[in-house]
């Protein structure tokens, strides 16, 4: 399972982005909501990336579980994240409506109304908090219930709109899914969970700053201090460095404390030293001083922008092949690097 899906529409196909959850087509229509309508309120592309790293987690925990308490596990947590995205989609319906790549999303464009958005997430977190507490474990559901709170009032309510580090802080919520999966199967954190997190939480701001690189003019307008918009885009390309130099190591770290194999240990390493060639020609390049993505798409962009979209493309790639190596190895019974060469202590 990868989160980078195409979707077609007539005779274009779009690359939809899962933690944008961003479309090429923008604008707004003022017509009766529709099943989908509530449905994109989810952000399902956003859930696939939730559930399948939450996946990973739980598999990777060596717990035995009941798949049917293992599939509730899993429906909790993308329900988690289901209503996570509505309340940040309520919330953010005044800053949405400016942005192009968020203009055509239910709320702003006016086919579900805001107390629709807010009542549906503030059901569903309950739901799901209960769903995972009942049937599992409260461990996992504290965190999940922790993971929810955060998203929508931490990040979306405050960090996003008064700090230039909104995403590196705010990334704590897309990264907790892994151990709540985790828990929710061993009733346990331990620090490979952690180290799982750890991934996921640097992966976040290079990821995010190159796409606000070439989306900078969206921000701007909407008011959100988006590393570029506050600091500019040479101390972003700088910064992106930086983060990419600490996240290769973590995403390569798990073929030595027991939890990766060789399978993770070559996906990490050759895909982590593209990811630092990437971000190198990133930081050398004029990505974000005069390009901003086309009004054909969020992957059109001007050419000084490409190394900004090359890396942002590669990023969601890249760690889906890091917890689809995990996965795999599990599934397939590969043992883990450290047993394999006899370091099990």
């Amino acid at each position: 399972m990868c989160p980078l899906v195409p979707a077609t529409r007539g005779e274009r196909i779009l690359f939809l982005d899962p933690m944008t959850d961003a479309t090429a087509e923008g604008h707004a229509r003022d017509v009766p909501a529709r099943g989908s309508d509530y449905f994109a309120l989810l952000k399902p592309r956003v859930m696939s990336l939730v559930v399948f790293t939450a996946l990973t987690g739980l598999i990777c925990s060596g717990a035995h579980v009941h798949p049917l308490l293992g599939a509730v596990a899993v429906l909790s947590i993308a329900v988690g994240a289901g209503a996570s995205g509505a309340l940040n989609m309520w919330y953010d319906a005044d800053i949405d409506r400016l942005m192009r790549r968020t203009r055509a999303r239910p709320v702003p464009a006016g086919r579900v109304q805001s107390a629709d958005a807010l009542g549906m997430g503030v059901v569903l977190s309950l739901l799901s908090v209960m769903l995972m507490g009942v049937a599992l474990n409260w461990l996992a559901a504290g965190l999940l219930a922790f993971t929810i709170l955060f998203y929508a009032v931490v990040y979306t309510a405050w960090l996003k709109r008064s700090t230039p580090q909104n995403i590196v802080i705010g990334g704590a919520a897309g990264a907790l899914p892994p151990v709540i999966g985790w828990a929710a199967a061993s009733g346990q954190a331990p620090l490979n969970a952690w180290l799982l997190f750890l991934i996921i939480f640097l992966w976040t701001p290079p990821h995010s700053w190159a796409l606000a690189l070439y989306t900078t003019t969206d921000y701007a307008k909407a008011g959100v201090p988006m590393m570029p918009v506050a600091r500019g885009a040479a101390s972003t390309r700088r910064q992106i460095l930086l983060y990419s130099l600490l996240f290769v190591p973590a995403a390569v770290a798990p073929a030595f404390t027991g939890l990766g194999g060789p399978v993770y240990l070559a996906v990490s390493a050759l895909g982590g030293a593209m990811f630092l060639l990437l971000a190198a020609r990133l930081y050398l390049s004029r990505s974000g001083d005069i390009s901003d993505a086309r009004e054909d798409g969020l992957y059109g962009v001007k050419a000084d922008a490409r190394p900004a979209r090359n890396l942002f493309a590669f990023s969601i790639l890249y760690l889906c092949l890091l917890f689809a190596a995990l996965l795999g190895e599990r599934l397939s019974g590969i043992a883990p690097l450290k047993a394999l060469i006899g370091l099990n202590g």
